[in-house]
């Protein structure tokens, strides 16, 4: 439709309105299909419902939220739950929002973010009105007390972390336990002998947060079957806390050569407080750390580390959780295998 505007001005067009039969025809599929596909009232093959999810984005399409959700007794929203504790590292939780949120939105869904400390009642919350389609769960314990409720709600719930019971739970992690293990074996075949992990806040240890403890796990039995002498401290995320880590670990009678560092706020503190030390990395100490890529590559020495695949996990959660919203499904843990990037960081020792 064409507009005159005032006398001074050309006329402008009402771009068409994209309709359910737009898409239809762009994916190849009847208008039925999309309907189904945004409202879940059928089952639908994944290769159909990413096809008429791309023809919605190509397209631009907007379906009125308020008819389909009246229609389908659906939010379009997915909570996702992470308690934001002064010992968790924001900005690599940030990244787990922002891949949850940006996973969503290929099903047409959005995110609504729970940051306060509520339990099992936050969830009986969120249940009970209704505010959401499905759970995401973050900072899960190892002896996690929302497990008994996560097992009998009606919502589909993704945890992302794994108990010590995860029967009849949807879980997605990475294989802490395996990343223990590599980081172990990666000083160990560079000839180190004494070696530390430079682990969490001590809070996170007493919490029983899971993927702390399976790490610990993992670096311990196999410093043992490697006869590594391995030293663990948690160390508090200040620079104080880290230079009382680094005066127990780098001043005794065997100083550690290699450090294994999981606590991403310490990264920088660290090369910083070993540069004043005038000790160089890796000559005189090999750093790995755990943590996502950017981090590691961001740092003043690019570090050698087990990757902490936020963009993966958060994909894989959502992927869940709508498999869960499509019907019964059997509930599964998913570990994704450890990614060691070597990058300068980490080499043999020096004699």
């Amino acid at each position: 439709m064409v507009h005159s505007g005032p006398d001074s001005s050309p006329p402008y067009y009402d771009p068409p309105m994209v309709t359910i039969a737009d898409v239809a025809r762009a994916a190849g599929v009847s208008p039925s299909t999309v309907s189904y596909v945004l409202s879940g009232k059928r089952s639908i093959s994944e290769t159909t419902r990413r096809r008429v999810h791309h023809s919605i984005r190509v397209l631009g399409y907007q379906p009125n939220a308020g008819a389909r959700a009246l229609a389908s007794s659906r939010t379009n929203v997915v909570a996702l739950v992470v308690p934001l504790r002064s010992d968790l590292n924001v900005p690599v939780v940030m990244e787990f929002v922002t891949a949850t949120a940006t996973a969503a939105r290929t099903y047409d869904h959005d995110v609504l973010l729970l940051t306060a400390d509520e339990g099992a009642a936050g969830l009986h919350r969120v249940v009970a009105s209704s505010l959401a389609d499905a759970i995401i769960v973050m900072d899960v314990e190892a002896a996690e007390p929302r497990v008994p409720v996560l097992r009998e709600l009606g919502t589909p719930a993704v945890l992302i972390g794994v108990p010590d019971d995860p029967h009849g739970l949807t879980c997605v992690d990475l294989d802490f336990t395996a990343a223990g293990s590599d980081c172990v074996h990666h000083l160990a075949d560079l000839g180190h002998r004494d070696i530390a992990l430079i682990g969490p806040s001590p809070a996170v240890y007493r919490r029983g947060t899971s993927y702390a403890g399976r790490f610990l796990s993992g670096f311990r039995r196999t410093a043992a079957t490697r006869g590594v002498e391995a030293a663990t401290m948690a160390c508090v995320p200040t620079y104080d806390g880290l230079r009382e880590c680094l005066d127990d670990l780098l001043a005794g009678h065997r100083p550690a050569t290699g450090l294994v560092v999981h606590n991403e706020a310490i990264l920088g503190p660290l090369l910083s407080e070993l540069a004043r030390r005038q000790l160089s990395v890796p000559e005189d100490v090999s750093v790995l750390a755990v943590c996502p890529p950017d981090v590691a590559q961001a740092q003043a020495v690019p570090l050698s580390s087990v990757d902490i695949p936020a963009v993966e996990l958060g994909r894989l959660a959502v992927e869940l959780a709508m498999r869960l919203l499509d019907g019964p499904a059997e509930p599964e843990v998913r570990l994704l295998p450890p990614r060691l990037t070597a990058r300068g960081s980490t080499g043999p020792v020096v004699a």
